[in-house]
């Protein structure tokens, strides 16, 4: 059947703000839905909150409210749009799901005669409402782990006697296991019972027997209305039970799954997915199988929308998921649509992978300290990676290369653990680093028997770890001369980054690199077509790997590169990784419009990102996708490849930022601001310095490398005094402290964990107000695209406040002062492109607290605000194809917008709340208010000082 005809208006219902949990694959999802109804001539309403995504653009749907997403709102958007003919809430993730139930329950959707798509409110309820869903899957045959509801304290208890320890209790109606917990002692248990069922919006929990060191499997559904389902990835957690499937590493496609067992998962699968209700969409099933021979199934949990996993499944096997579902919902049947990626084969197809995709979750402990950084049930992560290789060792070392924590891959970079017993506790207690813990176990000689005693991991990943083990001893008795060409390319192939052979041979990584150009051993490049190879891929979305050489019979030798280098002027866009607290979605967000505004000049675009979840990893957003870790070896690499005319680095944040010096050592061009200018501006010394000259106030400040000048440095500035480390983002490691212990305790800390950093000291202006200007330069004319007024007190982070476009309460003298230094700093930093300046406001002075020449977190927000599409502009500038004069400014704003940060504190419940210099939000909001007696303004306002801390 066709696309329905009476479809011809949709209401899509966002994700809202960013939290743990619940992140931008949900922002990824909506983007892709949107497009998709926007192809068949659908009239698009989008309601979401979050201001920092693609998914709020303007150009995405036909109207965005950016509304909080209440009912309230909803019922303001229908009156408004009496011809919406039906909504679309399986984009938004469960914060989308739980509306649409809210506003089903008070008969919204029946008073305006509104249809839902995509999933129907009795599949919601089976699959949210853990005990009716436990009486279907009992009815249709599918086994589950003995498992019983209580909502209440004392049948909570009763059913602890019956199944006895070591339990597992779920909350129902949560996200991102909020709620959940294993109790392994009676004592435990009472305290874990209450929270499960304070934590449940109905107050109900599901008590289930601990299916303990079972191993963890996901499949991604879709099906249509004609009830042809297919399966389009097979996830394998390598990780077993107990610990979330958003914290666990993940595999795809399943690697020690029997193919008996995985046909009758399959089938399992389908048959739960047909009988959960009558809709045509996407669905996600998780399951346990007991690692004995017998590899016995039991169905966990089953989510009629797209998930978390979708979007990680989308970009490993290139099957658009959300965009297909979209289809289905409106009608659209399977061998109707298109492959969309060979355009020549139908839609009803399963993919095949012939590669490996591995996905490491990141986490943020250092932003909570104090927090429990074990692992189990509940979602602590706030991003993710994923890498792409054609064996599952080459993609776990380009995944943990991605991570950005200073790590070179797994081993040979002198940073594991050496001590026995913490190895042992970290097995035993898996944390966020245990994927690196392994390699140390193996590496002090811990048998791997032992290790799959503790962790339960599957003895066939141990394996694959001890293999690269015995491979880095093999390489260390080499000198860089005297290494085998087989074994580096072996090596390579592996993934074994140059870094990590040069830490194994004593020798500088530009050695291991020129040894690999001597002896030809080059990255090849691959395309993730979705059947491998059989048809021809119309997209380019590329991966790396080494191959042997094939020779020809005339003895030309060559080893095949699918990445066909084109001869147009190209751009290469470096995305910015994966999302973290300092460094979320709106860097993606400008690297999207980076892209889209470099496509207009008529220049190839080339995207290199490896953050599944976002929409600069699309294949159809860019000209060419390297799905590759932001990491220099592999960006240095493409660039040889493909020359472009010049890379932009300004647009991904911090990431694609620390890469300029390398690139500028190169002699890669940098488009837009210099490496000079970037550097400049985070050198503390030559800004001041600059600042001086410009006759600029600033606080007074030194920098000090030990304890020892730090405390001679607080002799000659006063308390109080802030001190933060050189070239981190979101505030990492500031702190404001009162007093000679406080100092030397932190600066002993900070050189600790970030060695041969310059610390930089601080006055601290107490009780200031703290304002931010964003501008677009071009070297010689400034246009300020709004300055942010931030109503919590100088000395929150900039993005932990809730900030007010334009000022509230600032007079023209103070934004005279502001708007003068910005001109002034942009020029004097030879910016070309965006800059963002932060000041404090202290008896009528305006000082400057720092300047970074490069896209910032708030001009999407901005952009949002004023309807300006302020990213593409800058982009322009930078490519040198406009000047700021060519643009026709025209911000529209009636009042005022206000920037609320979103905390994900109740993921750490022993965590101190306070807030300070140090970043600590996961998202945002914006909220629109017509003037400043309105009660949301007149209650930020109440609390601004409620949560400063030092």
């Amino acid at each position: 059947m066709p696309k329905n005809k009476d479809l011809k208006s949709i209401l899509l219902i966002g994700s809202g703000p960013i939290v743990i949990g619940q992140a931008c694959e949900f922002d990824y999802a909506g983007s892709q839905s949107l497009r998709s109804l926007r192809e068949d001539g659908i009239e698009t309403i989008l309601i979401n909150s979050n201001p920092a995504t693609i998914m709020t653009d303007p150009s995405m749907a036909d109207h965005v409210y950016l509304l909080p997403l209440t009912t309230k709102s909803i019922v303001e958007i229908l009156k408004k749009h009496p011809n919406i003919d039906a909504v679309l809430p399986t984009m938004g993730g469960q914060t989308a799901l739980n509306l649409c139930i809210e506003a089903d329950e008070k008969g919204i959707w029946k008073d305006f005669d509104v249809e839902l798509i995509g999933v129907d409110i009795a599949a919601i309820n089976i699959t949210e409402d853990r005990d009716q869903f436990k009486t279907l899957m009992g009815e249709i045959g599918i086994p589950m782990a003995p498992q019983a509801s209580a909502n209440s304290f004392l049948k909570g208890k009763e059913i602890a006697q019956e199944f006895g320890f070591p339990l597992v209790i779920r909350s129902s109606f949560t996200l991102g296991g909020a709620g959940a917990s294993f109790v392994f002692e009676e004592e435990d248990f009472d305290r874990l019972l209450s929270h499960g069922l304070e934590v449940s919006p109905v107050h109900e929990v599901m008590i289930d027997k601990a299916l303990l060191g079972w191993k963890e499997y996901e499949l991604e559904l879709l099906r249509d209305a004609n009830d042809n389902v297919v399966i389009i990835c097979a996830i394998e957690n390598m990780d077993p039970m107990g610990i979330h499937t958003g914290d666990s590493i993940t595999v795809a496609p399943a690697m020690t799954l029997s193919d008996v067992t995985y046909q009758k998962m399959r089938d399992m699968a389908i048959h739960m997915m047909r009988s959960i209700g009558d809709f045509a969409g996407g669905c996600n099933v998780q399951f346990a199988v007991n690692p004995d021979n017998e590899e016995e199934i039991i169905a966990i949990e089953i989510n009629p929308r797209v998930s978390r996993s979708s979007a990680l499944a989308s970009k490993a096997t290139g099957y658009p998921i959300a965009k297909i579902a979209t289809k289905l919902a409106i009608g659209y049947n399977l061998d109707e649509l298109d492959n969309q990626i060979t355009k020549s084969t139908s839609a009803l197809f399963e993919p095949t992978l012939d590669y490996v995709i591995v996905k490491i979750p990141r986490w943020n402990f250092d932003k909570f300290e104090g927090s429990d950084r074990t692992l189990g049930l509940q979602m602590k992560s706030v991003g993710e990676v994923m890498g792409i290789g054609r064996s599952f060792q080459e993609a776990l070392h380009k995944a943990t290369q991605s991570l950005e924590i200073k790590r070179n891959g797994l081993g040979a970079d002198g940073k594991g653990y050496k001590s026995y017993d913490q190895i042992i506790d970290k097995l035993t207690h898996a944390s966020w680093d245990r994927v690196f813990v392994i390699y140390d176990a193996i590496q002090m000689g811990i048998p791997l028997k032992r290790i799959h005693e503790i962790t339960k991991i599957d003895m066939w990943f141990l394996k694959q770890y001890e293999e690269l083990y015995a491979m880095e001893k093999e390489i260390s008795t080499f000198k860089v001369d005297t290494l085998p060409r087989n074994l580096l390319l072996e090596a390579k192939q592996r993934g074994f980054a140059d870094r990590q052979i040069a830490h194994m041979l004593g020798c500088l990584e530009s050695a291991v690199t020129s040894k690999r150009d001597e002896l030809k051993i080059n990255r090849v490049y691959k395309l993730v077509d979705t059947c491998a190879a059989e048809f021809v891929a119309q997209t380019p979305y590329f991966y790396s790997t080494f191959e042997n050489e094939m020779e020809l019979p005339d003895g030309t030798r060559f080893a095949q590169n699918e990445s066909v280098v084109s001869d147009k002027k190209k751009i290469v866009v470096l995305g910015s990784g994966p999302n973290r607290i300092g460094q979320g979605i709106e860097f993606d967000y400008c690297c999207v419009h980076g892209v889209l505004a470099a496509a207009e000049c008529g220049y190839e675009t080339i995207m290199i990102n490896c953050n599944p979840e976002t929409v600069s990893t699309d294949f159809d957003t860019a000209d060419k996708l390297y799905f590759e870790p932001v990491f220099w070896e592999h960006i240095y690499d493409i660039i040889r490849h493909e020359k472009p005319e010049g890379v932009i680095v300004q647009l991904g944040g911090q990431t694609a930022l620390k890469l300029a010096e390398k690139l500028d050592r190169y002699g890669i061009k940098i488009l837009g601001t210099s490496y000079q200018a970037l550097d400049l501006a985070e050198d503390r010394g030559s800004f001041s310095t600059l600042l001086k000259n410009l006759d600029i106030p600033y606080p007074e400040f030194d920098t000090a490398e030990t304890a020892d000048e730090a405390l001679a440095v607080a002799q000659k500035l006063d308390y109080p005094i802030l001190v933060r480390p050189s070239y981190v983002l979101g505030g990492q490691g500031m702190k404001i402290v009162i007093n000679d212990d406080e100092l030397e305790e932190h600066v002993v800390d900070l050189l600790r964990k970030i060695p041969n950093n310059k610390l930089l000291l601080d006055h601290y202006l107490d009780g200031a107000i703290e304002a931010e200007a964003d501008a677009i330069c071009d070297g010689e004319d400034v246009y300020i695209i709004g300055i942010m007024e931030h109503i919590e007190p100088c000395g929150i982070h900039s993005g932990d406040s809730n900030a007010t476009l334009p000022p509230f309460n600032l007079g023209d003298l103070i934004l005279e002062q502001i708007k003068d230094h910005t001109r002034k700093i942009a020029l004097a930093l030879d910016t070309v492109g965006l800059i963002n300046i932060q000041f404090a406001v202290k008896d009528d002075k305006v000082y400057i607290i720092e300047a970074n020449p490069r896209a910032s977190r708030t001009v999407p927000f901005i952009a949002k605000a004023y309807k300006e599409p302020y990213v593409n502009y800058a982009t322009k500038v930078m490519l040198g194809e406009k000047k700021v004069k060519d643009f026709n400014f025209n911000p529209q704003l009636e009042g005022y917008a206000i920037k609320q940060p979103v905390f994900s504190f109740n993921k750490f419940p022993n965590v101190n709340k306070n807030l300070g210099p140090e970043m600590k939000s996961t998202g945002e909001s914006i909220l629109f208010i017509d003037n400043l007696r309105d009660d949301a303004f007149y209650d930020l306002y109440a609390r601004r000082k409620m949560y400063l801390s030092n």
